[in-house]
């Protein structure tokens, strides 16, 4: 069961594999040819996970796929959305090799400035903005720009 799963999805990436990169339209065009086979992939995990033993792994993993059929099928009808969340993750990833790292933040708040710095240095370079912003808009929070109004120095404000 478990591989017919992975199978199933996999037809879903072979797909998206065509879409990613591609314009709008075309982009939901294929999806379009996806929309049956996650349909499908829900009705089957629907009738399968009533055969398992409730308390297994893989009933838990099927009942939590299952509940999330809205979010996790949101990506067909979005051109904007990507199949899964992996490009966000790798963008976290060096904050969860330095986790350790960041129990030494001293409190709560220096906890709270920490993923403030991080979110602003990741809006950075997900919209590749010049070095220079980022100097200006840390510059600017060393001076003494409050953390409760950290929105006026994000790139989209014009500054």
């Amino acid at each position: 069961m478990a591989k017919e799963a992975i199978d199933r999805i996999r037809a879903f990436y072979e797909i998206e594999d065509k879409a990613r990169f591609a314009p709008t339209e075309e982009r939901l065009a294929h999806r379009a040819e996806t929309r049956p086979l996650v349909d499908a992939f829900f009705d089957w995990a629907g009738k399968t996970v009533r055969k398992l033993s409730a308390k297994s792994d893989l009933a838990e993993a099927f009942n939590y796929t299952i509940k999330r059929r809205e979010a996790l099928s949101r990506f067909l009808a979005d051109a904007r959305l990507e199949i899964d969340n992996n490009i966000g993750e790798n963008a976290l990833r060096g904050v969860a090799l330095g986790r350790k790292n960041y129990l030494f933040a001293g409190a709560d708040s220096g906890g709270e400035r920490a993923a403030a710095m991080y979110s602003i240095v990741q809006t950075a370079k997900l919209n590749d903005l010049p070095e220079a912003y980022l100097r200006d808009t840390l510059a600017k929070i060393a001076e003494g720009h409050p953390i409760s109004r950290i929105d006026e120095l994000m790139s989209w404000k014009g500054r």
